[in-house]
């Protein structure tokens, strides 16, 4: 296996959007998937969809990602674009 030469360590870069490390030589339009809103709690504006609340749940207690409806807070990204480090204005 090859070692990783220094100058390629301090050049990867940590996503902003997904946290993953990245190299910025490499960099690509679909390397990040993230989701463009917050994990969210509360009512679905849209009021169509109905969620699965335990007997406990207070009412509107539905999570989701705001941007898809994704209601797993591991759901995989539901966007894709290039990584943004921290360093990228």
């Amino acid at each position: 296996m090859m070692e990783c030469s220094e100058q390629d360590q301090k050049r990867k870069r940590v996503c902003r959007r997904c946290k993953a490390i990245y190299d910025p030589l490499a960099n690509a339009s679909d390397a990040c998937r993230y989701h463009s809103s917050l994990f969210v709690s509360r009512r679905h504006d849209d009021q169509q969809r109905y969620y699965e609340l335990k007997p406990d749940d207070p009412p509107y207690s539905a999570k989701f990602y705001d941007c898809c409806g994704a209601e797993d807070p591991y759901a995989p990204g539901c966007s894709t674009c290039f990584h943004v480090s921290y360093d990228d204005p």
